[in-house]
């Protein structure tokens, strides 16, 4: 799908709640906002249909490729974002490109998109305005079910743990056999929503696809080194962001394997609720990077009973400071499977 410059694709008012948005030729009603963050707002928003048409037959259904990724009840979320410059307007169109390369039940898909022109006002600086729409997952992120069980002192089960990894790494390892291989170079517990669901683990979506870029790149001089550094400052959470984009050599060569040092903190995290390395953020003289680039990693209490040394040893191994040695994402995935099979019930 294509960015569209039409006054008539994504009209809206009272957009704090309550109005109706058109993304393309289909309507929506905001049912209340989600969250905010930056220059981006996300809505709960249900499809409108005409007299004459269903949710299931609608627009929306007549459009998206995978039934499986309509609402039974025509709710979605709908993300707005205000666009002020070019810059952000290219990293927002290359946003909708990327997301549209992936198709996987562990990657969240983009149902449809607008952007429009808008004339700026007193209230805000922006020119033009982007919805993408996406399936709605009302149980949060795993940061947000993290705070939940915090207060409870409530932990994941081991197989629960292993279960939302492996799902993680389903979604990765679809991003990572593209050709070229892509990174999504933000994986962290904000980016995975969560849906529970009786009787099994929970089901886990990895989310924004915003800083995803082809995963291999030569780095032949100090210019470029610092270059990438200064990027990754930008889109990939500092907690989770692996030791090379810290402190990159001039000659390097960086691949997909930033996605596993990553993928080794998020897991660490679903254990225990946060990044391995955010103890450094509290300790007198403590450096977050220090402590990431020399994988100085602290192991918390965690749960009774404790969780099994076996998945210490998997988060070490994820967790090598150089990524040349650093495990691919075909191996973790053989490896999971094999933990899975010992600890699952």
């Amino acid at each position: 799908m294509g960015c569209t410059f039409s006054g008539f694709n994504a009209m809206y008012d009272a957009a704090n709640g309550g109005g109706d948005v058109w993304i393309n030729d289909i309507r929506f009603k905001i049912v209340r906002q989600l969250g905010e963050g930056g220059f981006a707002y996300v809505y709960l928003v249900k499809e409108v249909t005409s007299d004459s048409s269903s949710i299931s037959t609608g627009g929306l259904a007549k459009k998206v490729k995978d039934p499986s990724h309509l609402s039974d009840d025509g709710t979605y979320a709908m993300k707005k974002v205000l666009i002020q410059n070019n810059e952000q307007l290219e990293l927002v169109r290359e946003e909708i490109r990327v997301s549209s390369l992936f198709s996987h039940r562990n990657l969240l898909p983009l149902l449809d998109h607008a952007i429009i022109s808008v004339k700026p006002t007193q209230e805000g600086s922006w020119n033009h305005e982007a919805y993408l729409l996406f399936p709605v997952h009302l149980d949060g992120t795993l940061l947000d079910n993290f705070k939940a069980m915090s207060a409870k002192n409530d932990f994941f089960s081991t197989s629960d743990v292993l279960q939302i990894f492996r799902q993680l790494c389903a979604g990765l390892e679809h991003m990572h056999s593209l050709e070229p291989p892509y990174a999504h170079n933000d994986v962290k517990p904000g980016n995975v929503l969560l849906t529970h669901r009786k009787g099994e683990s929970p089901l886990a979506i990895l989310m924004d696809f915003g800083s995803a870029r082809p995963a291999r790149r030569q780095i032949r001089s100090r210019s470029e080194a610092l270059q990438l550094q200064e990027w990754a400052s930008e889109h990939c959470a500092a907690p989770f962001r692996a030791p090379e984009l810290w402190d990159c050599p001039s000659h390097a060569d960086v691949d997909e394997r930033t996605d596993i040092w990553a993928l080794g903190c998020t897991l660490y995290a679903i254990m225990y609720g946060v990044s391995p390395f955010e103890y450094a953020l509290g300790e007198s003289g403590g450096s977050l990077q220090l402590a990431i680039v020399n994988a100085q990693i602290k192991w918390p209490a965690g749960p009774k009973p404790q969780y099994p040394e076996a998945l210490h040893q998997f988060v070490t191994w994820m967790l090598q400071p150089q990524p040349s040695v650093r495990p691919r994402i075909d191996d973790i995935i053989f490896h999971v499977d094999k933990l899975i099979s010992k600890f699952s019930q």
